[in-house]
């Protein structure tokens, strides 16, 4: 292999791995608003909590437009042909295969508690 397409695949490469430390990063700040939800409520925090369900369902509409996909994960597709659930971010593969049914439940149930929190302190 010559020194050019050498230098055009570690070019894909560092492009792929800072995608895909953008896209962890990006999913640990929404998974962490989704677990703040039930602590902000028990705190009395209720807007706080009102802006974190915001953010989430932000990320809901964005998906939503996106064929349900992160748009993050189309620009990775750029840079590699592995499309294995988590060729685009760092997760396990079990993880980032059900990852928005197992957040979507966990999100759905801490909304349920911070409702029942908003209601003994109301």
């Amino acid at each position: 292999m010559d020194q050019t397409a050498t230098d055009a695949g570690d070019r894909q490469n560092r492009a792929l791995v800072a995608i895909k430390l953008v896209h962890t990063v990006v999913w640990a700040f929404l998974v962490g608003c989704i677990v703040a939800l039930p602590v902000a409520g028990g705190m009395g925090r209720f807007r706080l909590a009102a802006v974190l369900t915001v953010v989430i369902l932000i990320e809901c509409l964005v998906l939503v437009l996106n064929g349900w996909r992160c748009p993050l994960t189309n620009v990775a597709e750029k840079f590699t042909e592995e499309r294995s659930p988590n060729f685009d971010i760092y997760m396990p593969v079990w993880l980032a295969r059900h990852n928005k049914t197992v957040f979507g439940v966990i999100f759905l149930v801490n909304e349920l508690i911070v409702a029942g929190q908003w209601l003994r302190a109301h």
